[in-house]
């Protein structure tokens, strides 16, 4: 189970490289489709200025695009974050195995005489970097990822004999990459269209479960949170036929976050679809109301000479989580003191997801459900497709919801949350020149370390000897939290931890 646990994290992680990137093409996407859509200009009559409606198509294509090649980028990206070592070789070759790949299968449904010359949605086909071949979608560009990184961690200091020396090395690698390339679109040509229908089936079950099913989402989706596995829960869901299918502008799309992109690009778009309902909103309502108002009530139940202090983390906590929807500084602050209060939260999740379904609140999302994505991909949007409105009608009752409810957890059960521990458990504060030393001690020293990653809130490590690690000298770094499950260490810190990642590298080089 923890080598198991390992292996997850480390994969979970590699997913936050790709996805890190899908905020700029959001933006572009978000405020170049909106502001450029026929029906708004027919609204907003200033808006029709030929220079101004050229910039804003401009930024509709330029982030669409993006969209568009995600399986390549998750190629690419997987590789590099699941590499050991000089990950840009890794990415290099996995880029040249998702063209090798995509033209084996066009290759073997031109041979066999499936190659669509019409309707390639109905076929099961679609265009992916020019080539027409099977719609594997963001799935695809997972496994070339996972099989370069693989090849790539195995042979990338190989020694071949000297007559072919010049290849040895890094240099293998975009080869062998591309040769097991071959054999995987080879596989996939057999096997996908089976694992088409077994997505379409199982989406059919998560459809069937209508409301219910959402709640379940919403509800696991949060429980996997602490474990730094919910990337590997929703991605599915997100980039996959499992989130559904829908054919727009001739070109079959799958999963939910593609498909609302998708939609987004396309002025003729009169309503999103369901699935961002499901799938998507509800995160809106507990990230820009639930949780804050849960930081009000640490507040409310802190010692009186503690709250100056406790205050000023918990409004940045709650401003993080209300502008850009990362919760994790605000939820590892009660989670392991108080582990009662982040189920209930996690239940309150699900039934705002529930909530979502219900109110058919279909405002999408790059990666999180804060401010910014609800104001691009909700208010900018209109209300009639979006029903963004209702947002704000869930929302602030959710506010107090969830203030009352932890208020009275907190105070009937005694949780030591931000604010009231007993004084001897207050936890120093260091220099940021301190910092990476600390870790790094706390570690284990450097030579205790294998490997050394973040995701968006999180540093992510693989020890050698997980009894080796010291919880305190961590914790006195500013830590959140820390979760340990054999020689995966995860240490919560916030959107500042890739930082704290440079200075981790940084010491340890120096």
């Amino acid at each position: 189970m923890k080598k198991a646990f390992e292996k997850a994290q480390q994969f979970g992680k590699s997913f936050m490289l790709p996805i890190a990137v899908l905020p700029a093409a959001g933006l572009l996407l978000g405020i170049g489709g909106a502001l450029s859509n026929p029906n708004t200009i027919k609204a907003y009559s200033f808006l029709d200025i030929g220079w101004l409606q050229a910039i804003f198509m401009i930024m509709s294509s330029a982030g669409s695009i993006v969209f568009a090649n995600l399986p390549i980028i998750f190629a690419v990206g997987v590789a590099v974050g699941l590499a050991r070592s000089d990950k840009g070789t890794a990415g290099l070759a996995a880029m040249i195995g998702f063209f090798v790949m995509n033209s084996t299968i066009s290759a073997l449904l031109s041979i066999t005489g499936n190659l669509a010359k019409e309707n390639l949605a109905g076929a099961g086909q679609g265009m992916a970097v020019g080539i027409q071949t099977l719609e594997t979608g963001v799935f695809g560009g997972i496994l070339v990822g996972i099989t370069a990184a693989l090849l790539h961690n195995k042979y990338n200091k190989i020694n071949l004999p000297q007559v072919l020396g010049f290849f040895g090395g890094s240099r293998f690698i975009p080869i062998v990459v591309s040769f097991a390339s071959i054999f995987l679109g080879a596989a996939l040509f057999i096997i996908w269209p089976y694992f088409q229908e077994l997505i379409n089936q199982l989406g059919a079950i998560v459809t069937s479960t209508g409301t219910i099913g959402t709640f379940f989402f919403g509800f696991i989706l949060r429980m996997l949170g602490p474990l730094g596995l919910h990337h590997i829960f929703y991605l599915p869901f997100w980039q996959t036929a499992l989130g559904g299918s829908m054919e727009i502008a001739g070109h079959l799309v799958n999963g939910t976050q593609n498909i609302f992109f998708a939609q987004l690009a396309d002025p003729s778009t009169t309503q999103y679809y369901e699935g961002v309902s499901r799938f998507m909103s509800g995160r809106f309502i507990t990230m820009m109301f639930g949780l804050p108002g849960a930081a009000l009530a640490i507040y409310h139940c802190a010692k009186p000479k503690n709250r100056k202090v406790v205050g000023g983390l918990l409004i940045s906590a709650a401003l993080t989580s209300f502008l850009t929807g990362i919760t994790e500084p605000l939820e590892f602050s009660f989670l392991f003191v108080a582990p009662v209060l982040y189920i209930v939260h996690a239940f309150f999740d699900g039934l705002a997801f529930m909530m979502a379904d219900i109110f058919n609140i279909t405002i999408g999302q790059t990666f999180s459900g804060g401010l910014i994505d609800f104001i691009l991909f909700g208010i900018l949007q209109g209300n009639d497709k979006t029903n963004w409105i209702y947002v704000l009608m869930i929302g602030i009752p959710w506010f107090f919801v969830y203030y009352f409810t932890f208020k009275f957890l907190i105070k009937k059960k005694n949780y030591k949350v931000l604010g009231r521990e007993d004084d001897e458990q207050s936890v120093k504060q260091v220099t940021a020149s301190e910092r990476a030393k600390m870790i790094v001690q706390g570690l284990g020293g450097k030579e205790n370390i294998d490997v050394v990653d973040c995701c968006a809130t999180r540093l992510r490590v693989t020890v050698l000897d997980e009894m080796k690690v010291e919880e305190d000298p961590i914790k006195q770094t500013g830590s959140k939290g820390i979760v340990k499950s054999g020689k995966g260490i995860q240490i919560i810190y916030g959107p500042q931890v890739t930082i704290i990642k440079s200075e981790i590298e940084e010491y340890m080089e120096g």
